[in-house]
C-alpha cells in the first residue's frame, strides 16, 4: 500500500467554503489545507532532527525523497550560520555588520564565506580590498569550486567588471559609498528600508526583501518582522495554487491573511503546531516561504492543481547533511541567551 501524503483528501473537507481578503471573496483549493499540513509535518521533521532522531524523520513520501526549507526562514542552515556566525560575530559597529551581512548573502554560500575568511582574515569594510577578493573568488571558480548558491537566482549587475563576482563586489562597494547602512538605519519603516536597498542595480523586489530580512536579524536594526511582506514569485506560484486566479494582485494581503489566522487553521484541521522555541508564532516572511515551499510540493501531491510558472517537478531531492545542526536566533526574539554558539572552526 502507498503511503499516503498529507496532500490527500478533499477541497472543502473541513467546511471552508471561501475566505474574504482585500475585498475579494476566494475560494481556497485543496492545497491551501496542504499548505497547513506541510508545515506542521515539516516542523516535526526540523524539531526531530534537532532533538536528535535516527532517520527516517516522516514518513511523508515527497517531504521524505526531496528537499524543503524549513518552516521557519530563521531555522535553516544558511540563515543559522549567517545569524550566528557572520552578523552577530566581529565588529559590531553597524557599517561593519551590514557589510558582512550582505557580502555573504550576494553569494549566499558557506563554503565561499570559509573560502574568503580562509584567504583574507577577518572579513570586514575597514580592511576591505577588491582586488585580494576577486582573486580569492576567481581563483576558486577556475578550480571549478561553485561560489553561488542554488537557493536564489541572482542577477549580474552591470558595473563594469568581466565576471558576476566582480560586479557584486562591484556593487556592494556601492553600497558602502552611497551611505546605504545610514539610509536603512535611519528609515522610519521596513518598506523604506526596503526602498532603500531596491533602487540599486541588480536587487529586484525578492532580493532587496530577502536582504533586509537578513540585515533585520542583527541587533543594530529593529524593524518588525511582522511590518511588511513582499511576495516571490515562489510564493506567487504557491498563493495561486491555494486561492486560484482571483487572488492574482493580492499575494502581499493573502500571506498577511494566513499570517494573522494561523492558529484558526492548525486548530480547524486538527494539527499540533508549536512555534519556533515554542513561543514564536510564523511571521510574514516564514508563511511566505512556505507559499514556495507548498508550490513544490503540490508539484507532486496535487498536478492537477496549476500555478502560474507551469512547472511540474521539484527539482532538488534530499541529501543529508552531516553538519551539526544549531538553533540559535537573534537575542531580541527571546527564544535564547545572547551567548554565541561556537565558532567555526573552517573560518578565521
Amino acid at each position: 500500500m502507498a503511503v499516503a501524503t498529507i496532500g490527500q483528501g478533499e477541497a472543502g473537507a473541513a467546511g471552508l467554503a471561501e475566505v474574504a481578503i482585500a475585498g475579494r471573496r476566494l475560494r481556497p483549493t485543496a492545497v491551501f489545507d496542504t499548505y497547513w499540513r506541510f508545515a506542521a509535518e515539516r516542523q516535526e521533521v526540523y524539531r526531530r532532527k534537532l532533538a536528535g532522531q535516527a532517520p527516517p524523520w516522516t514518513s511523508d513520501p515527497i517531504l521524505g525523497a526531496h528537499r524543503f526549507t524549513n518552516c521557519y526562514r530563521a531555522s535553516d542552515r544558511v540563515s543559522q550560520y549567517l545569524i550566528g556566525q557572520v552578523s552577530y560575530r566581529g565588529d559590531q559597529q553597524w557599517r561593519e555588520v551590514f557589510f558582512r551581512t550582505l557580502l555573504f548573502k550576494l553569494f549566499n554560500r558557506i563554503s565561499t564565506w570559509r573560502l574568503l575568511s580562509a584567504a583574507v582574515g577577518e572579513v570586514s569594510w575597514s580592511g576591505y580590498r577588491r582586488q585580494a577578493y576577486e582573486a580569492v573568488l576567481g581563483a576558486a571558480l577556475e578550480r571549478g569550486q561553485r561560489i553561488y548558491s542554488p537557493a536564489y537566482l541572482m542577477p549580474q549587475p552591470p558595473l563594469g567588471a568581466d565576471r558576476k563576482h566582480g560586479n557584486h563586489l562591484r556593487l556592494l562597494e556601492l553600497m558602502m559609498a552611497d551611505g546605504a547602512p545610514e539610509r536603512v538605519a535611519e528609515a522610519p519603516s521596513m518598506e523604506h528600508a526596503f526602498e532603500v536597498l531596491k533602487g540599486y542595480p541588480g536587487l529586484g523586489r525578492f532580493l532587496a526583501f530577502q536582504f533586509l530580512i537578513d540585515l533585520n536579524y542583527s541587533s543594530l536594526l529593529a524593524f518588525e518582522e511582522m511590518d511588511f511582506v513582499v511576495a516571490g514569485p515562489g510564493a506567487c506560484d504557491g498563493i495561486r495554487k491555494c486561492f486560484g486566479p482571483a487572488s492574482a494582485g493580492i499575494e502581499a494581503e493573502v500571506i498577511r491573511y494566513v499570517t494573522d489566522t494561523q492558529q484558526q487553521h492548525f486548530q480547524r484541521l486538527g494539527l499540533d503546531f508549536e512555534g519556533l522555541g515554542g513561543r514564536r508564532p510564523l511571521q510574514l516572511i516564514d508563511c511566505q516561504n512556505l507559499f514556495c515551499e507548498t508550490d513544490k510540493y503540490a508539484r507532486v501531491a496535487h498536478p492537477e492543481v496549476s500555478g502560474i510558472s507551469g512547472r511540474v517537478r521539484i527539482k532538488q531531492t534530499y541529501r543529508a547533511d552531516t553538519a551539526p545542526m544549531t538553533a540559535w536566533f537573534p537575542p531580541k526574539w527571546k527564544i535564547n541567551g545572547e551567548e554565541l554558539p561556537p565558532a567555526d572552526p573552517h573560518a578565521r
